[in-house]
């Protein structure tokens, strides 16, 4: 009989999953346990084998673990759009960030500014090169370890600017979200599920997965800072 479904996901889904799994043993669901950790270690350790039932990790890093078979490739659903926002401390100036420029300009100007390790501090890499800002960033940029949230150290005074999931900024004490990357840079981190290689009980989390993709869960969802993801 199924008494537990023992998952792991990266930070910036844990409050809207421990939200859904609370929800999920509420309506006559197993109870789920969320495991979350940085995504980059999250993936390591479902590649070393830990035993899990189900995983949840932005696409990229899914797709890989599907691909080495650590995860069951006909399972993989993407669950959640999770939009990158920009953030001062709470008590900081807030420069303009409503056009590309303007956040060209406030990316030049910062201080220090950070993103994470994550599929979203990839990306912003990849726009501070386009923009050919990677000698100019490169000394102050701070970027915390896997599971530390940059809002912690926007709030703390170590990151001017901060950029991460609009997820993780909201609600942190000390921290004030300017808003999402402007459009034409918009970066949005697609996360998905999967059930685990070392699931033994698959219908379960199956049933689990199947779960978070209902469309009911739509104002769950804009309460955390995301969008669904189809």
């Amino acid at each position: 009989m199924t008494t537990e479904l023992h998952g792991i996901s990266s930070m910036a889904t844990r409050h809207v999953l421990a939200e859904w799994a609370a929800a999920y043993a509420a309506q006559g669901g197993v109870q789920v346990q969320v495991e979350s950790v940085g995504g980059v270690d999250a993936a390591k350790r479902v590649a070393a084998g830990q035993a899990f039932d189900w995983v949840a990790l932005g696409e990229g890093a899914m797709q890989g673990l599907a691909q080495q078979g650590h995860v069951l490739a006909h399972t993989l659903v993407p669950v959640v759009a999770s939009p990158t926002a920009v953030a001062v401390a709470e008590h900081a100036a807030a420069p303009a960030i409503d056009s590309e420029d303007a956040l060209r300009e406030a990316v030049r100007a910062a201080p220090t500014l950070g993103y994470s390790t994550g599929p979203s501090g990839q990306a912003l890499a990849a726009l501070f090169a386009r923009w050919g800002l990677t000698e100019l960033v490169a000394p102050k940029l701070v970027v915390p370890p896997p599971g530390v949230p940059v809002a912690q150290w926007v709030a703390q005074g170590r990151i001017a600017l901060g950029f991460q999931q609009r997820s993780e900024l909201m609600g942190v004490p000390g921290v004030r979200v300017l808003g999402n990357l402007p459009a034409a840079v918009a970066v949005t981190t697609i996360f998905s599920a999967a059930v685990a290689r070392t699931c033994k009980q698959p219908e379960a989390a199956q049933a689990w997965l199947n779960f978070l993709v209902q469309p009911t869960h739509h104002d769950v969802l804009q309460r955390h800072g995301m969008n669904a993801a189809n």
